[in-house]
């Protein structure tokens, strides 16, 4: 290969790097901490097994829907590829069986996701992200007549789905809005005996409309 040739090659190569370099420089310069505050609308899909002893039908046990505030914090490994992680504090929710309310539990669901963010310099930056949820469920108080104490599984291990936008408002300032998908199950057990009477899934689908802050 001749000198001229190898000056070519190596001038075509360094023209086509040097948009990433800016994209990366641009990125860079914002820093790879994103700190978001969002308030969050978790809707259950409300799926569970019959109860036939009981004459429960399918999907009679539900979970209350809520609204409560969250703060994600996200590290970019590269201007592309960043790392979430959601948290909150424990959220209480009403659980019914056919309409009649049944008791009240809590959870509390972090979350870690792998997102690709498609724009991470444009003004509108896309993203999409999957990953794992742990789901530690507490304070139990779940009662049928006629049947007696109820208990949930403590935790649950489930896999998590995501897509949102960025907007940029501001130097390092932005709006966000996301959407996840959830897996969330538990058993269903009477207290007494340890015997499994059902088995739910929450499996929320969550919405969410928040401030973030890149440093």
């Amino acid at each position: 290969m001749s000198i001229r040739r190898t000056l070519s090659l190596a001038a075509l190569a360094l023209a086509g790097a040097l948009p990433l370099t800016a994209q990366s420089g641009k990125a860079a310069d914002e820093g790879r901490w994103l700190v978001r505050l969002r308030a969050l609308s978790l809707t259950p899909a409300n799926q569970s097994d019959p109860i036939p002893s009981l004459r429960v039908p399918p999907d009679a046990i539900t979970v209350s829907s809520k609204v409560f505030p969250e703060v994600d914090v996200t590290y970019f490994l590269t201007p592309n590829f960043a790392a979430e992680l959601v948290l909150t504090y424990p959220q209480r929710h009403d659980v019914e069986l056919s309409g009649t309310k049944i008791g009240t539990f809590r959870h509390l669901p972090p979350t870690l996701l792998a997102q690709w963010h498609f724009l991470p310099t444009g003004t509108v930056r896309p993203y999409v992200g999957a990953g794992v949820n742990l789901t530690l469920i507490s304070d139990v108080n779940l009662a049928v007549p006629n049947v007696g104490a109820l208990d949930l599984g403590s935790s649950s291990v489930g896999v998590a789905a995501q897509a949102g936008v960025d907007v940029r408002v501001a130097p390092k300032w932005f709006v966000n809005a996301d959407a996840k998908y959830v897996t969330i199950g538990t058993d269903v057990t009477l207290r007494s005996s340890g015997a499994k009477v059902s088995a739910v899934g929450v499996n929320p689908f969550l919405l969410s409309l928040g401030l973030g802050y890149r440093f």
